[in-house]
């Protein structure tokens, strides 16, 4: 039997958009995803312990992040960039380009899985590290998949978070309160 190179299933769908508020419509509209949990310029709060790096450097891009459901499986994140500060954003879009950015996959071992993907030519560009422990690591996939992979630490939080949204997609009318705040 052939063994597939991913482990692990896809969590997430992800993508960059020039209007973040204009594309949660738009997903409501088109698909029924919804409602979206958004954290508005995320690196403009204080995370203490929290260090992203690109390329090997800290990184601080301006970015607004929205996070829902699109039918009972499909998880989708939507990333809008509002300054032009490298990133892995823009290493694929400019500020009025939209398109998918990167598929996420959770792991028990974030470590393990970069190291399995920078064997094969996969390099990470990007990484999260909390308290000093690696917790996402972005692959770059480009040339086999036209995007990035994401490599996400599979945690009680995070499993807590996609549950209860996928409880507020369920009971959600489809209209009222589109866009939430984050519960964090």
């Amino acid at each position: 039997m052939n063994h597939p190179f991913m482990r692990y299933p896809i969590e997430q769908y992800a993508y960059y958009v020039p209007d973040i508020d204009a594309a949660c419509a738009k997903w409501a509209q088109m698909f029924g995803a919804g409602p979206f949990f958004m954290d508005r310029h995320f690196f403009s709060k204080e995370r203490p312990g929290f260090v992203e790096t690109y390329r090997g450097a800290p990184s601080h891009p301006d970015l607004t992040y929205a996070w829902g459901q699109c039918g009972p499986d499909h998880h989708i994140q939507l990333i809008e960039q509002h300054d032009d500060t490298p990133s892995i954003y823009r290493d694929m879009y400019t500020r009025n380009q939209t398109g998918l950015h990167h598929i996420a996959i959770c792991l028990p071992d974030v470590g393990v899985e970069k190291a399995r993907f920078e064997a094969a030519g996969y390099p990470p560009v990007t990484e999260i590290a909390v308290g000093g422990r690696l917790v996402v690591s972005y692959v770059d996939a480009r040339a086999l998949l036209g995007c990035f992979v994401e490599l996400y630490t599979e945690n009680p939080n995070s499993r807590r978070n996609f549950n209860e949204w996928k409880a507020a997609h369920y009971a959600w009318d489809g209209k009222t309160e589109l866009i939430r705040k984050t519960n964090w």
